[in-house]
């Protein structure tokens, strides 16, 4: 089953009515169809709530379970996809209500903030360097994302990282498409403002002009003059 974005929400698919009917009865190939095409939409949109990556995990897996016993009152308004990513949404936003009290969002540990939501090219294996620059700066851009508040950050994954519509992020959030837009254009804002401040102290490496690069202009400006071994 495909994720298709489209203009306007549609009611549900006949792919979908089929998918739901069977996964009702208990088709464990329903069910596996179901979840491979939500896996990742669901775990991003848990994710940039919860800012862990065990949480989401944990989440999306009972949102799963929610869905699937209660699946007999999918009434195809909307999407299946948008259906189980209301309750994803939810489940998430129940987990960091029943935690505000103890601990705070900002004393997350630093180890949980490594899922890879932006994916770099690899760097080729004779430029360590280079991929050692490109993480980095991978990792400021999660750790920025991770850091927008919630409201934005939520819009932010949904528009730009999931690719979803305006309108398609309007039901799902619960949102006007006006709103969608004002948030996302501020988010952008934020996230560039936020990554150009900590970039500042890595950006001198980004483009390192040292190593296996260096020795080769040596040795080519060395031969050149006449002067290499």
């Amino acid at each position: 089953m495909r994720q298709a974005h489209v203009t306007s929400l549609p009611p549900v698919s006949s792919g979908d009515a089929e998918l739901v009917q069977r996964a009702i009865a208990r088709d464990e190939a329903a069910i596996r169809a179901i979840m491979q095409a939500n896996n990742r939409r669901l775990f991003r949109l848990a994710r940039g709530i919860l800012r862990n990556d065990n949480e989401a995990e944990d989440v999306v897996q009972d949102a799963y379970v929610r869905a699937f016993t209660h699946l007999d009152q999918f009434r195809g308004d909307s999407s299946l996809s948008t259906w189980l990513s209301r309750i994803a949404i939810n489940e998430a936003l129940g987990r960091v209500r029943s935690r505000r009290s103890s601990v705070e969002w900002s004393e997350l540990p630093k180890g949980s903030l490594e899922a890879q939501i932006i994916q770099f090219p690899l760097s080729s294996m004779d430029d360590p360097e280079k991929s050692m620059a490109q993480r980095e700066i991978q990792h400021v851009v999660e750790h920025a994302i991770d850091e927008l508040p919630e409201a934005f950050r939520l819009v932010f994954i949904t528009r730009v990282i999931e690719g979803m519509n305006v309108e398609e992020t309007a039901d799902i959030l619960g949102l006007k498409p006006e709103t969608v837009k004002t948030r996302l254009h501020r988010a952008r804002t934020m996230l560039r403002d936020n990554v150009e401040r900590k970039i500042g102290p890595i950006v001198m490496e980004a483009f390192p002009f040292a190593g296996r690069r260096c020795e080769r202009l040596t040795e080519a400006v060395l031969k050149r003059l006449g002067a290499a071994a």
